[in-house]
């Protein structure tokens, strides 16, 4: 199972250039065996960018999210275990967000596709790829 990080997520969507080569193609045979994920939190974290004015989708984001559902993509849920493992990560930054999708990455036993520095950069035991490769 291949996790995208949220960034990851709005780079695919928008086709932007950011994503690298190496990770289309992990992208690409992680939808084509139904194993491409997103973590319930980046529709949250979405949101609150858009409010922010930080992100702007064109569409409804109920209908964004129920398209990308719709055409493959697995959503991992937030649960109890998730928030617990969120909570506990040793040595990692406080972004809520970036602890969930972490968490739902380890919980999950998936890979996490991102190029946020501080999560490539961290010492813990988690499988990640350079987004941007």
């Amino acid at each position: 199972m291949i996790l995208l990080d949220t960034h990851v997520l709005l780079w695919l969507d928008s086709g932007s250039n950011e994503l690298g080569t190496r990770s289309r193609k992990v992208i690409d045979a992680a939808f084509a065996r139904e194993q491409l994920a997103v973590s319930a939190i980046s529709f949250w974290e979405v949101t609150m960018l858009q409010e922010k004015n930080r992100l702007s989708i064109a569409q409804d984001l109920a209908g964004w999210r129920r398209e990308l559902l719709d055409s493959g993509l697995v959503e991992m849920p937030v649960d109890g275990d998730v928030g617990i493992l969120a909570g506990a990560l040793r040595n990692f930054h406080g972004d809520p967000a970036d602890r969930m999708i972490v968490a739902a990455t380890l919980r999950h036993g998936a890979e996490l596709l991102t190029a946020d520095r501080r999560i490539l950069d961290w010492n813990g035991r988690l499988l990640r790829h350079d987004a941007r490769q």
